[in-house]
């Protein structure tokens, strides 16, 4: 099997960062508690240089936060879309983007629920069990309005239903008991200063500006 699919589809190699970092320019990562974390996003309807910049700003800010995932509420913009670079539980590495995603839902007898760890870097520092399907299969469209279907099993699976959540204005809290909620929070208060540390040192190891705001 390919070690890495691009897409959705398999490549015969890929950089360690995918080359829409190079053109991005870091963002500044939305907290939960901000309003446009907490509602459905609209629909992208605009397929052009301005989608396309987006996306690569979205690339390297999640590659400076140490992130799998991130959608683009999580840089302060109301729009379905979220990018991608996660491994699957089999060790493939999965790198992509995907504009209006919709999740499919899956009947019983093809599903199974794991519980297992996730972050959200909007919830910086927090990790909690969190059940998801063990497979997902998302459509939507790429960067230049061609439809688009993503499969994943395993984390990367977990990946896909996370990020969709976010474009529907849902974060992982929301999954969970009051007082996991709250455990989760704590998680915060104690780790958040942590995690921008090692997020501006990212700023400086790739040598770019440090985000405003």
């Amino acid at each position: 099997m390919p070690s890495v699919f691009v897409q959705g589809r398999p490549v015969e190699s890929y950089p360690p960062l995918a080359p829409e970092a190079r053109r991005g320019s870091v963002r500044r990562i939305t907290e939960t508690g901000e309003e446009v974390l907490h509602k459905p996003c609209r629909d992208v309807t605009e397929f052009g240089p301005d989608l396309a910049a987006l996306i690569d700003d979205m690339f390297l800010t999640m590659y400076i936060a140490d992130g799998a995932g991130l959608a683009a509420n999580q840089v302060d913009v109301d729009l379905r879309l979220f990018v991608y670079d996660c491994s699957d539980d089999d060790g493939v590495r999965h790198v992509g983007h995907i504009v209006n995603p919709v999740l499919e839902p899956l009947d019983a007898a093809h599903r199974r629920l794991l519980d297992d760890s996730e972050g959200c870097l909007s919830v910086p520092g927090a990790v909690m069990d969190v059940p998801r399907p063990d497979r997902a299969v998302v459509r939507g469209f790429d960067r230049d309005g061609e439809p688009l279907v993503i499969e994943g099993t395993g984390y990367f699976a977990r990946c896909l239903a996370h990020e969709t959540d976010h474009c529907n204005g849902q974060v992982y809290l929301d999954r969970l008991s009051k007082r996991e909620r709250k455990d989760a929070l704590r998680q915060v208060a104690d780790r958040r200063e942590g995690v921008f540390a090692r997020r501006a040192a990212n700023v400086e190891a790739l040598g770019k500006a440090r985000p405003t705001g």
